[in-house]
């Protein structure tokens, strides 16, 4: 960025302010009053955008509305917002029909409750690393951890959270998953050099997480009252077994999900529903995701305005503006994509937006374009695990029907995650590429 690229800091800040009021009037608002359900995240939305359109953005106003509309009417949020329908309308037939009842009875012959949180966990790192995705993660598990919450006597936040935090390990790690992708091209290295300068992050934060939630789980030992596994009618679980092993066979999530509502519409006609009422299931849980949907497209249209207005260029700008060694520079590397993803929303979408700069960083302080790729993946999943506006964390809790921000206090992984990035910043050695 040239001198005559830079961008004023007043104007910056002023392309910044949008997300500076969302951030006020939900996390500041709701941390004084300490209730994060007095504040919902759409009322928060709406008066970022009013500000970003009304005092933000420049031109007539059709023209500032039409940004906000198309980057809200992208393609790749309207097949979110598919994935959501789908996502809705398969849980709530699969629960109507006792498929999730029947899974999480099954499940208890096996674990005994005080076992089902550390093992929610490993299925969440299991089959995310499998299929690359933590939204196809979080449709597979996270109502089955609702339901194995009650099942152990346990929050439900806080399977929830273990779900959240294993579809993140294997976003980061997966082969396939496209944050990986994204990073390794952006710092043009191999992807099992990624991998191997990663999991040195990664296992330990993992290995740390697995212990805490065995030793917070086994204080939840209460089974479900009314449940009895032995009663539990097995072909009841194919739904979600199918869904898993077309999630790990590498299906796209929509296809799966679509395979998902189809059988479980046939279970339930051969056990006595009619078509009629397994529609109106789907309907109920279409419906249920209307919240959910309108988040998204306020998210989405807000974060497009930012854009728009030069708040992420200035981000860039102010971020890039003083690093000192190679510890600075992986620091920056760091801060630059978590605050950009804190703006986006999105991590594939932080490390594509980060990823040139990075690699510039990168070449002059001699750190590796395998560690830049590990920390710019890493570090955008972190706060993508964390923010209560992501995609994955809206979907697990609406799927839930919980706060988006009640699983924050029980996120051990993003956390430890946290930590061990931290210390390999702090270790770092200086090498030159030759």
């Amino acid at each position: 960025m040239t001198h005559t690229d830079l961008i004023p800091s007043r104007r910056g800040w002023l392309a910044l302010s949008p997300m500076i009021v969302f951030l006020t009037l939900y996390v500041a608002v709701s941390a004084m009053i300490g209730d994060f359900y007095k504040m919902p995240i759409a009322v928060a939305l709406t008066a970022a955008s009013a500000w970003g359109i009304g005092v933000v953005m420049r031109g007539g106003l059709s023209d500032r509305i039409g940004v906000f509309s198309r980057a809200a009417g992208h393609s790749d949020i309207l097949y979110m917002i598919w994935i959501f329908v789908l996502a809705g309308a398969f849980a709530s037939m699969a629960k109507e029909i006792g498929a999730v009842d029947a899974t999480v009875a099954l499940t208890l012959r096996v674990f005994p409750p005080q076992l089902l949180l550390p093992g929610m966990f490993l299925a969440a790192c299991f089959i995310s690393l499998s299929v690359g995705t933590s939204v196809g993660t979080v449709v597979a598990l996270a109502p089955l951890a609702a339901e194995m919450a009650g099942a152990a006597g346990a929050p439900t936040a806080m399977y929830v959270a273990a779900v959240i935090g294993g579809a993140f390990f294997g976003d980061n790690l997966s082969f396939i998953s496209d944050t990986t992708i994204a990073a390794t091209r952006t710092q043009g290295c191999r992807m099992d050099e990624k991998f191997r300068a990663n999991i040195r992050i990664v296992a330990p934060a993992a290995l740390v997480s697995f212990i805490a939630y065995v030793f917070i789980g086994s204080d939840f030992t209460t089974a479900m009252p009314g449940l009895n596994p032995a009663a539990a009618t097995p072909w009841l679980i194919a739904p979600y077994l199918l869904i898993i092993a077309l999630a790990v066979a590498g299906i796209n999530v929509a296809i799966v999900l679509s395979a998902g509502i189809a059988a479980t519409f046939a279970l339930g006609l051969a056990g006595g529903h009619d078509a009629l009422t397994l529609c109106g299931y789907m309907g109920a849980g279409i419906d249920s995701m209307g919240n959910l949907i309108i988040i998204t497209l306020m998210a989405a249209g807000l974060l497009g305005v930012i854009k728009s207005a030069g708040g992420i260029d200035y981000l860039l700008q102010r971020l890039t503006a003083r690093i000192s060694g190679a510890r600075g520079a992986q620091a920056c590397v760091a801060a630059l994509v978590g605050i950009v993803n804190l703006c986006t929303a999105n991590n594939t979408v932080a490390i594509i937006t980060t990823g040139a700069i990075s690699r510039d960083i990168a070449r002059t302080y001699g750190i590796t374009p395998r560690k830049t790729a590990s920390l710019l993946d890493t570090a955008s999943c972190i706060v993508q695990a964390l923010i209560p506006y992501g995609a994955q964390t809206l979907l697990a809790t609406a799927l839930a029907g919980i706060s988006p921000a009640a699983p924050w206090p029980y996120m051990v992984y993003p956390w430890a995650l946290a930590v061990s990035v931290g210390i390999s910043v702090a270790w770092v050695r200086k090498k030159r590429e030759k």
